[in-house]
């Protein structure tokens, strides 16, 4: 009997799939060279979405390679490895990218338009959880720590004593400088 025995690897993801409720491409970062060309990528996300979108189940196994998929209001994301990769690190990326790190980025309102509206996070988000296929943190915490969002509430929304912090702590950094 033959057994295939597999190097271990740290490129466990493959692509990081957004699609609207439509299936187009919202956003899509892929790792390797699966998918060489745009229209490869976009036939593939069309397929994977007509696959996934009408079923409840998290993960599907679609053209030798694992998809774990979740959906929101209006999004759907994806995180796509290997075939022989384990789907519960899969699954808890997706749920680290997504669901803690953005809906804490977006106030629990995790949709189309504040999305949008926040895509420099979104890329942010993206770029410190997964590396070329790299996972680099999986914990939604330490990821908050790391990236210290700023300007978390508006300068609208600030009462008069946090103002008056955020501006020491300006002039502060500018004079050390």
């Amino acid at each position: 009997m033959d057994e295939l025995i597999l190097d271990p690897s740290l490129y466990t993801v493959k692509a990081i799939l957004t699609l609207d409720n439509g299936g187009d491409r919202f956003f899509a970062k892929y790792c390797d060279d699966s998918y060489p060309g745009v229209k490869e990528q976009k036939a593939f996300e069309k397929n994977t979405f007509n696959k996934t979108c009408q079923t409840d189940t998290e993960t599907a196994l679609l053209g030798g390679l694992t998809v774990v998929c979740k959906s929101s209001i209006d999004l759907y994301f994806y995180t796509i490895g290997s075939s022989y990769k384990n789907e519960m690190m899969l699954m808890a990326i997706l749920n680290c990218l997504f669901f803690d790190s953005l809906s804490q980025m977006l106030r629990k309102n995790v949709e189309k338009r504040a999305l949008l509206e926040n895509m420099e996070g979104f890329f942010l988000v993206v770029d410190e959880i997964v590396d070329w296929g790299v996972i680099l943190e999986s914990n939604p915490q330490q990821w908050v720590q790391r990236v210290a969002l700023r300007g978390d509430v508006p300068l609208t929304e600030q009462t008069k004593s946090q103002v008056l912090q955020s501006a020491k702590e300006q002039i502060k950094w500018s004079l050390l400088r």
